[in-house]
């Protein structure tokens, strides 16, 4: 049985890209701040607004910066559950499901994994109710055989928007 391996997506190439000491402190105030004005970081770093300009035209074309997005707290547009989900696959991967009209709105996050499982989706409700009719239409899809669910009592830290890592 031969598959297509297209649906796996592509190898990449190089991952890794260099960045000095100057992309590095621009990335950590953006990261911050993503509103920051170049004026307002070239001042703290003491280089020309032109410098910050083009290192952040530079992050953006080589794609480590990939998109300017606001932070949204999604307790305060009531999605108060958070609910972590794995799922048993019938061949291929879960990827499909963040196209699905039923599953999108709620997707944080969605893995292909090892394991026990074969993908982790991470998840927003406003309530069980939301949740309950969710796990019920993942269990439908035909390539879904199992499903093991896990409700967040207490959310420690979650930053999925940010990308403040130890550059």
């Amino acid at each position: 049985m031969t598959q297509n391996l297209e649906e796996y997506g592509n190898e990449p190439q190089n991952m890794t890209l260099n960045m000095d000491s100057l992309d590095k402190q621009i990335l950590e105030l953006l990261s911050v701040d993503g509103r920051k004005s170049y004026r307002k970081i070239s001042r703290e770093l003491g280089v020309s607004v032109g410098t910050i300009h083009n290192r952040v035209d530079k992050l953006t074309k080589s794609g480590i910066i990939s998109k300017f997005v606001p932070v949204i707290d999604h307790e305060k547009l009531g999605y108060t559950l958070t609910a972590v989900i794995g799922i048993e696959i019938k061949g291929g991967t879960i990827s499909y499901l963040t196209e699905k009209e039923p599953f999108k709105n709620n997707l944080l996050a969605v893995y292909d994994v090892t394991g026990q499982f074969d993908g982790i989706i991470i998840a927003k409700f406003k309530n069980t109710f939301e949740l309950n009719k969710f796990i019920k239409l993942l269990l439908q899809e035909e390539n879904v055989t199992k499903t093991y669910t896990q409700t967040v009592l207490n959310i420690v830290k979650e930053e999925l928007n940010s990308s403040i890592i130890n550059f």
